[in-house]
């Protein structure tokens, strides 16, 4: 058993070598598979697997059965074609830059009919990984893995949960009119890396940001009263970064992030809090505290949630369908996230920072 093991986690699996037998790329040819693993991310899972041999070969087992899966599913996405490549179909030439002026076309609805078959199953591939990551992370946690390397390991899972909205937020931005065509036409070809090689570079700056934003969320209890939230966000600016900072001092003052800010710290939507705002005014209450909201709303409400990474992707995803939900039947209220919006800013500066460069020279 143990031998069968010690063979597994040699990680050969992971080399490109597995992904292509003997048609290898060149190193001199741009790469197109799918990054499975990153550096950090090895040697995380081969912390975990060097931990485990000897204390628990079963676990150990299963681990390695769930990575190898996760692997052999990237091998799969593989052999569809690149979307970085040239392709002809029945006289009809494809090119990364077709693929992106055609994201750039405004469609209603679902437009999973219209993306690249890559792109829908290299989503599932995320979800996979995701949770290899989140049982990994489980498992250090009940291996008496010390606290900051149990922290690497949420870490980690984080970030692929952040390369997930990554490609949510980038969809919704594609849309957004008021976002220069040069800034969406960057947005555009972004997201076909994302698709590409489902590894994304803006979310390894955004990641950390919204992580601190997230933990701060969970440790404040919002003043459910004025519902403006001054004092949270405060409290939540504290310990971001300058980016953050910058963002919250110049775009705050905008009534959609204003109010997707709200969405944000209350933990409910631009509806619910509109509404109770007015039932506290008539009651002529000043506050009430967080458990008291379902109470006053008439409707059971979630407000907190446990340290689980899918609970962040759950709050994200219904504000992300309200917002949706409003734009399209214009309605009052956020129509983007504050991802969205976050995103926006970071990518409006980079092409602000770019255009300064070129023109200081």
């Amino acid at each position: 058993m143990k031998d069968k093991l010690a063979n597994e986690i040699e990680f050969t699996s992971v080399d490109i070598e597995d992904f292509y037998g003997d048609d290898v790329p060149s190193e001199d040819k741009f790469s197109t598979d799918i990054i499975v693993l990153t550096d950090h991310e090895k040697q995380l899972v081969n912390l975990l697997f060097t931990r485990l041999k000897n204390i628990s070969p079963e676990t150990l087992e299963g681990l390695a059965n769930r990575i190898n899966d996760v692997e052999r599913l990237a091998k799969d996405i593989a052999r569809f074609p690149s979307l970085l490549h040239r392709q002809t179909f029945s006289h009809e030439v494809q090119t990364q830059h077709t693929l992106a002026e055609s994201l750039l076309e405004h469609r209603d609805g679902d437009k999973i009919l219209h993306l690249p078959t890559k792109a829908i199953l290299g989503k599932g591939f995320l979800v996979a990984k995701f949770h290899a990551f989140a049982s990994m992370t489980k498992i250090a946690k009940n291996s008496n893995f010390t606290t900051e390397e149990v922290a690497k390991y949420k870490d980690a899972t984080l970030n692929i949960m952040f390369t997930l909205m990554a490609e949510d937020v980038y969809l919704s931005l594609l849309e957004d009119s008021t976002i220069h065509i040069d800034i969406r036409r960057e947005i555009a070809y972004s997201l076909i890396l994302l698709w590409e090689h489902r590894s994304d570079q803006n979310v390894e700056s955004i990641a950390p940001v919204l992580n601190s934003v997230w933990r701060a969320r969970r440790k404040l209890a919002p003043a459910f009263g004025t519902m403006v939230g001054t004092s949270e966000l405060l409290l939540l600016s504290i310990d971001m970064d300058d980016q953050w900072r910058q963002f919250m001092a110049t775009k705050l003052g905008e009534n959609d992030v204003s109010t997707a800010m709200q969405e944000y710290l209350f933990g409910l939507s631009y509806e619910k809090i509109l509404k109770l705002k007015d039932i506290l005014r008539k009651k002529g209450i000043s506050a009430i505290g967080r458990d008291e909201v379902s109470t006053f709303l008439g409707e059971k409400i979630q407000t907190s949630y446990e340290e689980d990474f899918r609970s962040f992707y759950i709050l994200y995803s219904v504000r992300r369908d309200d917002a949706a939900a409003r734009k399209r039947m214009n309605l009052t209220g956020p129509h983007q996230t504050l991802e969205a919006h976050y995103m926006k800013f970071i990518l409006e500066r980079a092409k602000e920072k770019q255009h300064n460069d070129i023109y200081a020279k």
